[in-house]
C-alpha cells in the first residue's frame, strides 16, 4: 500500500483551507460534514463560500504566509498553483501539521479519498492519486450496492451497541451476535419502513442468543488465479475465525480471507510433511470443539484429491458440522488457460483424472485402461513418477507420439506450459527445471495447445518434441 487509509475525527479541529474557488468549495463541504472548524484562507474567495455560515467557516481574505498557521489539525491546499502548494507543504512540515495538496499528491502528507456516506458508515476508495477516474466508477458501484437502508442498519447497530455489549460480555459473542443479525431479516424490515419492528427483532434476537457451535467450511480454493474463487468461497473465507490452508493456496487468495482471522499452514509437499493427515483431521476437531469457525482451504477442488472425504470423515465421527465448498480443479482450470479442451468429439470422449502418489500398499493403477487411445488423461502430483508413467503407457499401448502438456504454475502469471510427446515426458520435466505445482496432460487434445493457446503471450520452440508456451 502507497498509504495506510485513516479515518480522522475532525469534529469541532481547527483545519486550515488555503484556496477560494470551487475546489476549495467541495473540500469545506466535506470538512463540515465532519464537524470540522473551518477557516478559509485566499486572496479571491468565491460569493458561494462567503455565503456558508460564520459559526462554521472563517473567511481570510489574504496571501499564504500572511496568516499563521500553527495551531491547525490539518491544512488542504485547493490551489492549481505547485509553487503555492510547495510553501502550504513545507510550512505545514515546520510545524508538524498533516497537509493535502488537492490533485498534487507529491506536495502532501494525505490524500482525501472518494467516499459513499452511509453514517454511522462511511466507505472511502483510493487510487492513491494514481487512477481516480477508477476510483469513481467504485465508488459509484458501492453507492449502488449502500441503499439507504444501509444506513439505516448502521444507525440501528449504533443505537443499540451499548446494549449488545452490556448483555454479551465477550467479545466473540458479540461479533457472532451482529453477524447473525445483519444476516438476517432485519434489512428487509427496514427497506419496508418497519424501524419499530427491525429493534424489536434486535431486543428479541439478544435475549434468545445462544453461542455458536463451531463448525468446518472444505471450501476449494480454484487452480491459483484468486478471481476464479466461487462467491460461497469468498463468503466462508470471509466468515471464518480461522483459516486451515494448504501450500498450494497463494499468498492472492489467502488476502481475500478475513483480517483477524487466524492462518494455520499445514503445507504438504511430495516427501516433505509438515503436518499428517491424521493431525490435520484432529486439528479440525479440536477446533471446532473450541466453537471457532474453520475455513479448510485447499488448493482446487477438496473432493478431488484434496482428501476433503477423509477430513469430512473424520468431522463426522467426532460431530461437528461442516459444509463443502467445490472449486475449480486443477485439470479443468490448468487445461483451460493453456488451451487445451479436456474432451473434443474430434479427439477424446473420455476423460481420466489419477494422482502420481498412491496410497502405500494401494492398488497398482490399471494401465490398460490409462493407455486407450482417443481419451485424455490429467495426473496431478506426477512429476516425481513421470519416467515411470511415460513407460508404463507406452507398455501397455499408448504411442510414444501421443501429445502432452506439462502445465506449471496453472492460472497464473508465471504459467508455463510445455509440450512434446508421451516418449519424451521426463526429458521435458528435466530439461524444463519444472517445479510444482505442476500438471500432466496426456491426449490427443493437447495438439490444440498451439490453436487454442489465449492465455500465453508467446511461443517458443525449443526442439521437434517441445513447444513451450511462456506467461
Amino acid at each position: 500500500m502507497d498509504y495506510l487509509p485513516i479515518f480522522a475525527q475532525l469534529h469541532d479541529k481547527p483545519v486550515l483551507v488555503v484556496g477560494g474557488g470551487d475546489v476549495a468549495l467541495r473540500k469545506i463541504k466535506l470538512l463540515l460534514a465532519a464537524g470540522a472548524r473551518v477557516t478559509v484562507l485566499a486572496r479571491t474567495i468565491i460569493p458561494s463560500i462567503r455565503a456558508l455560515p460564520d459559526d462554521q467557516v472563517i473567511c481570510l481574505q489574504a496571501e499564504f504566509g500572511e496568516h499563521p498557521v500553527a495551531g491547525y489539525k490539518l491544512i488542504v491546499a485547493a490551489t492549481d498553483i505547485p509553487a503555492v502548494n510547495r510553501r502550504v507543504h513545507a510550512e505545514g512540515q515546520l510545524h508538524n501539521i498533516w497537509v493535502n495538496a488537492v490533485d498534487d499528491p507529491d506536495n502532501g502528507d494525505f490524500i482525501m479519498p472518494a467516499i459513499v456516506d452511509r453514517s454511522p458508515l462511511v466507505m472511502a476508495i483510493s487510487s492513491g492519486g494514481k487512477a481516480p477516474v477508477l476510483a469513481r466508477m467504485w465508488r459509484e458501484k458501492l453507492e449502488q450496492l449502500a441503499s439507504q437502508s444501509t444506513q439505516d442498519m448502521a444507525k440501528l447497530a449504533a443505537h443499540n451497541r451499548s446494549l449488545v455489549k452490556s448483555s454479551l460480555s465477550n467479545l466473540q459473542q458479540r461479533r457472532d451476535f451482529w453477524e447473525r443479525f445483519f444476516a438476517g431479516p432485519a434489512l428487509s424490515l427496514l427497506q419496508s419502513g418497519k424501524h419499530e419492528q427491525a429493534q424489536q427483532l434486535l431486543s428479541h434476537e439478544l435475549a434468545g442468543f445462544s453461542v455458536n457451535q463451531g463448525e468446518v467450511y472444505l471450501v476449494g480454493a480454484g487452480p491459483g488465479d484468486p478471481e476464479l474463487l466461487t462467491i460461497k468461497a469468498m463468503q466462508y473465507m470471509q466468515k471464518a475465525d480461522v483459516i486451515v490452508h494448504d501450500g498450494l493456496v497463494s499468498e492472492a487468495v489467502l488476502e481475500l480471507s478475513r483480517r483477524d482471522a487466524e492462518r494455520i499452514s499445514v503445507a504438504k509437499k511430495a516427501g516433505l510433511h509438515s503436518m499428517q493427515q491424521n493431525d490435520i483431521n484432529q486439528l479440525l476437531v479440536q477446533l471446532a470443539n473450541e466453537g471457532k469457525r474453520v475455513c479448510r482451504l485447499k488448493g482446487g477442488d477438496p473432493f478431488i484429491y484434496g482428501r476433503g472425504g477423509e477430513e469430512c470423515q473424520a468431522l463426522k465421527k467426532a460431530g461437528v458440522r461442516y459444509f463443502v465448498v467445490p472449486g475449480i480443479t486443477a485439470a479443468a482450470g490448468c487445461a483451460a488457460y493453456a488451451g487445451i479442451p479436456l474432451t473434443h468429439r474430434d479427439y477424446a470422449q473420455t476423460l481420466h483424472l489419477v494422482t502420481g502418489h498412491c496410497q502405500p500398499n494401494g492398488e497398482r493403477p490399471d494401465w490398460l485402461a490409462l493407455a486407450r487411445s482417443r481419451q485424455t488423461l490429467v495426473v496431478y502430483m506426477g512429476l516425481i513418477t513421470s519416467e515411470q508413467l511415460s513407460q508404463q503407457l507406452i507398455r501397455h499401448g499408448r504411442s510414444e507420439t501421443t501429445p502432452v502438456a506439462v502445465i506449471e504454475n496453472g492460472t497464473l502469471a508465471t504459467q508455463r506450459c510445455i509440450t512434446g510427446n508421451l516418449q519424451h515426458l521426463p526429458d521435458l520435466i528435466r530439461s524444463h527445471d519444472i517445479k510444482s505445482p505442476a500438471l500432466i496432460v496426456i491426449g490427443e487434445v493437447v495438439a490444440l495447445a498451439s490453436e487454442l493457446s489465449w492465455f500465453q503471450q508467446h511461443e517458443q520452440h525449443d526442439t521437434p518434441q517441445t513447444t513451450s508456451h511462456v506467461a
